[in-house]
């Protein structure tokens, strides 16, 4: 949409997106009604080193089960709609109409991927974000079967290192991703 700074308004393209994203700012909504975005740059983010990357051994004995079909980018929309989607544990989100068109661009330009654990025909897990120079900026991520989503992370990060990529940033720090090393730096 729009971004409004001194009466001067600038519509965010997904190339204006990905400049950003290489300076270090991303953009968020207030909520799903909320029709703008505002950018942010935190002082400190999260980001999980993928040399020390930590998967417990439970996960391992999951990963190695195949109980999920592992897709690469084959339903952007199904992704966004369930990482947009209320759960209990969250029942608002900000991924608005415009975070839908500007990473649908993306996807659409290669610039964002998904990675989505499937079960039959159903979406259960899966996670997006954008990649560029060598980097991954991980968006969001949902999961509807246990350890779905962090499955969907232990494949992202064995592609990252097979394509040769050196950061996976994670916007912020939480519980869940800490248990897999993600670390905060300035």
């Amino acid at each position: 949409m729009a971004e409004h700074s001194d009466d001067i308004i600038m519509e965010i393209t997904p190339q204006v997106l990905l400049k950003a994203y290489a300076c270090g700012l991303f953009p968020m909504a207030e909520s799903a009604e909320d029709a703008g975005l505002f950018w942010l740059e935190p002082e400190r983010r999260g980001m999980l080193p993928l040399d020390s990357f930590h998967i417990p051994k439970r996960l391992k004995r999951t990963v190695r089960s195949d109980i999920f079909e592992i897709r690469i980018s084959t339903d952007f929309e199904a992704v966004i709609d369930c990482c947009a989607a209320s759960v209990p544990d969250r029942p608002k989100t900000w991924i608005n109409k415009e975070i839908r068109r500007l990473y649908g661009e993306l996807f659409d330009m290669g610039h964002c991927q998904t990675v989505e654990a499937w079960q039959g025909n159903r979406l259960v897990g899966g996670l997006y974000g954008v990649s560029l120079n060598g980097a991954f900026f991980g968006e969001s991520m949902f999961t509807r079967e246990t350890d779905a989503s962090k499955v969907c992370l232990t494949h992202l990060v064995a592609r990252m290192i097979a394509g040769g990529f050196h950061l996976l940033d994670t916007q912020f720090v939480t519980d869940h991703l800490s248990r897999f090393g993600t670390i905060e730096v300035s």
